[in-house]
């Protein structure tokens, strides 16, 4: 075996690394660097940049425990290079080594980067597949060549198949394969929602807490009140307090909001997910064993186990099919900047403001929240597609390209033209009147589709309808909307385009909303 340097990155912080299987702990070397070029190529969520260097800190601990050697760069040490190859470049220069090691990244930039260093350090360089996602990249452009369409429901169902989840023989559990429709309830008032745990901060976390005040000052967000989980037990404990106490509940609620309850009964594993420290089929598994055991029902962890191994594994091999062109598209042709208050959450629509002032705080919002609030305003809109994704990678700390851009540019926008979804997300107050309590504390009012009182989302939703008539009116998905739209008078198309004309030159302007 070539004396190798293994270069772990900190979405990667897994000991079931390909790249970490067969280490030589006499010869080889880990590699772990919190650089510059990386954590600010956007202004990451301050919570979000220490999450991650906290986790990396205490896996490089654990790497070193079991004997491995590690080289492990801080961000503030001052011969610090501030990107990942020039720390390789640092480390060929002390010792020598016949192959450089690295999974593969989460984000296409990056590979472009990796790709090239070969050039650049006449050393080899292997990219490993990454073993934690569970259909491998080519299985999926597999499953993907020769489609028409690529839709999760099919591809999901392959993949409850392939590792005999939430299965009896050849049908699935319950008789049905997605139970969807199950999934939307409101919250009753009485209904006792579970705090998230909370762990207080070591003197590792503390450390990177005062590290990212220092040099990430101007990144968005509060480092106040950090709580996550930075290694793989915290992160554990987290996944066994959801099975136990909210997973029961996740199916009926799971896209409710709640105005002061950010949390809900959500497993917010997502960032630990998405790091490495816990593995997406042992999550599925103990969902699956909470269904098996009576603990919670069917529509819970069918739903549950859904996101995990539909949607993340679906949008991922989208993500790695259509890029780089990915990244340019905008079927809409929307222009229109980001809102100021997009960072702010300073604006009178009151679902708005929950939603933006929780993600400042908390780094996180949940599914509904950023589709159906975030996601739904912007595409009614009209913003840039580019604008609206790099938000979302800043926001939100279980953000990474391969998972937040398919889920912007296709669920939330619709920008890609319906490779990743059937049709766009749009909705008007309605849909956040029923799934909240958002409106009745807002200054416009919800039940009001036109004038200066009523919610900007009546009006935006049936002028989006109509101005995108050409390219949406022949959506078999659409086909209510369009009717209804079909038999409103002239006076009334002339009343919402109006509307949405005031409101639009507001928001371009920046005017208090």
């Amino acid at each position: 075996m070539p004396k190798t340097l293994r270069l772990v990155l900190g979405d990667q912080l897994s000991q079931k690394l390909e790249s970490l299987n067969d280490i030589d702990k006499d010869n080889d070397m880990v590699l772990m660097c919190e650089v510059k070029t990386e954590a600010t190529y956007v202004k990451h969520h301050k919570k979000k940049t220490i999450l991650i260097f906290s986790a990396m800190r205490h896996f490089a601990q654990e790497l070193i425990s079991q004997g491995i050697r590690v080289n492990y760069v801080k961000y503030d040490d001052p011969k610090n290079t501030g990107s990942l190859l020039g720390e390789i470049k640092r480390n060929l220069k002390k010792e020598k080594f016949e192959l450089i090691e690295v999974t593969h990244p989460g984000e296409h930039r990056l590979l472009a980067e990796i790709q090239d260093w070969e050039k650049q350090i006449s050393v080899p360089v292997k990219v490993c597949d990454d073993t934690r996602f569970l259909s491998p990249l080519d299985d999926f452009k597999e499953w993907a060549t020769g489609r028409k369409q690529l839709r999760m429901e099919f591809f999901y169902r392959e993949m409850r198949k392939k590792i005999s989840t939430l299965m009896e023989g050849d049908k699935p559990a319950g008789g049905q394969w997605n139970y969807d429709s199950e999934n939307r309830k409101t919250i009753p008032t009485n209904i006792n929602i579970p705090e998230p745990i909370r762990f207080k901060p070591n003197a590792i976390t503390i450390e990177v807490i005062e590290l990212v005040e220092k040099e990430f000052k101007n990144h968005f967000g509060s480092s106040k009140d950090f709580h996550f989980a930075v290694t793989r037990d915290q992160a554990t404990e987290i996944l066994e307090h959801f099975i136990e106490e909210k997973l029961k509940y996740f199916g009926d609620y799971q896209d409710a909001m709640v105005e002061g309850k950010p949390w809900l009964f959500h497993s917010h594993i997502s960032f630990y997910l998405n790091c490495g420290l816990l593995d997406p089929l042992e999550v599925i598994k103990e969902a699956e064993r909470a269904y098996l055991e009576g603990k919670a029902k069917i529509n819970a962890v069918e739903g549950f186990i859904r996101q995990i191994l539909g949607w993340r594994e679906f949008v991922r091999g989208v993500y790695w099919l259509k890029m780089p062109e990915y990244a340019n598209f905008n079927y809409f042709n929307a222009k229109r900047p980001l809102p100021k208050f997009f960072w702010s959450g300073k604006t009178k629509m009151n679902c708005l403001s929950q939603c933006i002032t929780e993600t400042s705080s908390n780094a996180y919002a949940h599914h509904i929240q950023r589709l159906m609030v975030l996601g739904n305003f912007l595409l009614l809109s009209g913003v840039s597609p580019k604008e609206i994704n790099e938000w979302y990678l800043i926001v939100y700390a279980d953000a990474y390209e391969w998972v937040q851009m398919p889920n912007v540019s296709g669920m939330v926008l619709f920008a890609d033209g319906g490779i990743l979804a059937s049709k766009p997300y749009a909705s008007s107050g309605a849909y956040i009147n029923r799934m909240s309590n958002y409106c009745k504390g807002c200054s416009y009012k919800v039940k009001e589709k036109n004038g200066p009182q009523a919610c900007p989302f009546n009006y935006l939703y049936w002028n989006f309808l109509d101005h995108n008539k050409s390219k949406l009116s022949n959506n078999p998905r659409l086909g209510m909307p369009y009717k209804n739209l079909s038999k409103m008078p002239d006076e009334k198309i002339d009343l919402i385009r109006k509307d949405s004309k005031t409101f639009l030159k507001a928001l371009e302007t920046n005017q208090y909303i």
